[in-house]
């Protein structure tokens, strides 16, 4: 009986927490926007490439026990595609207004980077890969 009326009134309390904390949703359509954002065409080493970055809604869940907690937020995903092969995932190193550190998460993981030049909207940089650095060029396409 002792139990039953400790889990009622644990109840009780937890209920108007429950109440008071506003439970929204992050959604990636209200982030804030980079220069980086959005389809890019692009040339690496003179070979025809894509390049994506989108903002995507990160919700995460964690469990204990029977206790589950959910958060909801947003990440920022990128990815690329050399001469039309599979897709590769690339992650931000750091941003500002106009150069883009990017890390190539493929097999063999490098450091890039990009600069953008916003009256043509387009960014020039490198790539690296097995130690050697080449040319990369990109323009970004009309949403």
């Amino acid at each position: 009986m002792k139990k039953a009326i400790r889990n009622l009134l644990l109840g009780l309390t937890i209920l108007p927490l429950s109440v008071l904390a506003p439970s929204g949703n992050a959604q990636a359509s209200f982030a804030v926007t980079q220069w980086f954002f959005g389809n890019w065409d692009c040339t690496i080493d003179g070979r025809p490439a894509k390049m994506q970055w989108r903002v995507v809604d990160d919700t995460q869940v964690n469990c204990n026990g029977g206790v589950c907690s959910s958060s909801s937020g947003v990440k920022v995903v990128g990815r690329f595609s050399d001469n039309g092969s599979a897709w590769v995932p690339l992650a931000t190193r750091y941003s500002n207004r106009t150069d883009l550190g990017i890390r190539y998460l493929g097999r063999e993981q490098d450091n890039w980077f990009l600069r953008f030049q916003p009256r043509g909207q387009s960014a020039s940089g490198w790539t690296t890969w097995r130690g050697n650095r080449y040319p990369l060029m990109c323009r970004k396409l009309a949403s």
